[in-house]
C-alpha cells in the first residue's frame, strides 16, 4: 500500500510544529533541529516540514511505496506516459535511507516516488552527486544544484 507524501518548507519550525500538532492531533513521530515528520494512518500520509533556508511553502509531493515492485511500477508508468523522470537510486534524505525517482508536474512541482530502507542519522548525504535540473527542487539535493 502506498502512502501520500507532502513536504512543506517553513520559516519557523517551532511555530509550524505547534500548528500541525494541533491540526493532526499529536506530536511529530520524528523531530530534528530543522525537520519534523508525522507518519499518519488516517489519512495515510507522510507529512514532513523543514526549516533549511528555502522559501516557505510547498517543497515537493510524493508517493512512498512499501516494496521494490511498487517503485518499479511507478517508474514503468512514468516511462509509459513518456514523462521525464530521474532515478536517483539509493540516497540519504530526510533522516532516512531511500531509493528515489523524481519527476515534475506541468506546474513545475517536484514529485518523488520512494522506498524507505531505514532510518539515517543525517538529513542528507554529505557529498551527494550532481543531479539533473529535473530533480533540482528536491529537499536533499545540494544547494548549488537547485535553481
Amino acid at each position: 500500500m502506498k502512502r501520500f507524501h507532502v513536504h512543506v518548507a517553513v520559516e519557523n519550525l517551532d511555530d509550524a510544529i505547534a500548528f500541525y500538532a494541533g491540526l493532526f492531533g499529536g506530536a511529530p513521530s520524528l523531530r530534528k533541529p530543522d525537520y519534523a515528520k508525522w507518519m499518519m494512518e488516517d489519512p495515510r500520509v507522510n507529512f514532513a516540514i523543514s526549516q533549511r533556508g528555502r522559501a516557505a511553502g510547498l517543497d515537493h509531493l510524493g508517493l512512498q511505496v512499501e516494496t521494490a515492485e511498487e517503485l518499479a511500477e511507478i517508474r514503468q508508468r512514468l516511462d509509459a506516459a513518456d514523462l521525464a523522470s530521474f532515478a536517483q537510486g539509493e540516497t540519504t534524505c530526510c533522516f532516512a535511507r531511500s531509493e528515489k525517482t523524481w519527476t515534475r508536474d506541468p506546474a513545475g512541482i517536484a514529485w518523488e516516488a520512494f522506498l524507505t530502507h531505514g532510518a539515517a542519522d543525517s538529513m542528507a548525504d554529505t557529498n551527494p552527486p550532481p543531479v539533473p535540473r529535473l530533480e533540482s527542487a528536491a529537499c536533499c539535493t545540494p544547494r548549488a544544484v537547485r535553481s
